[in-house]
């Protein structure tokens, strides 16, 4: 159902958004406590409060008025964060050159976590440091990596 859900929200964003300066990054409707429907987005120069609160008002109108979700839920909608999942096509490609933390499955070669610069990316294969290849389905998360 939450996969039906977001496949469903997912489209209903990208054509709110379709003629804006946002990009739909990623939808997740989650059971926690309550459901929560989050909606990530992002904007050349970064997401504000103000971004949040125009995309939340306009994606509630539409969600309300086509009610596709029985359950009760909470809306948030949100910047994806410095340190973003990569998870569709479109995110490895925007992020290419960039340094990246995978964490893998198992270990391969003794390391479950590999950091390195994403420089190569199929629908099987992302390439790390232009040599070293990882098999997607071996790959649990792909974030951007953050030095503190």
């Amino acid at each position: 159902m939450a996969n039906r859900v977001e496949e469903a929200v997912e489209k209903i964003a990208e054509e709110i958004l379709a003629n804006t300066d946002y990009e739909l990054v990623d939808v997740e409707y989650v059971k926690e406590r309550d459901w929560f429907l989050r909606v990530y987005i992002d904007k050349e120069g970064g997401i504000g409060l103000d971004d949040c609160q125009e995309v939340s008002g306009l994606l509630d109108e539409k969600l309300e008025e086509l009610n596709i979700i029985n359950d009760r839920y909470i809306l948030e909608v949100s910047s994806p964060g410095l340190d973003r999942a990569l998870k569709k096509e479109k995110d490895f490609k925007r992020e290419m050159g960039k340094l990246v933390d995978i964490t893998l499955y198992k270990a391969i070669d003794g390391e479950k976590m590999i950091t390195g610069k994403l420089t190569g990316y199929t629908k099987d294969i992302i390439t790390i440091d232009e040599t070293r290849e990882i098999a997607l389905k071996d790959i649990a998360l792909v974030r951007l990596h953050i030095d503190f």
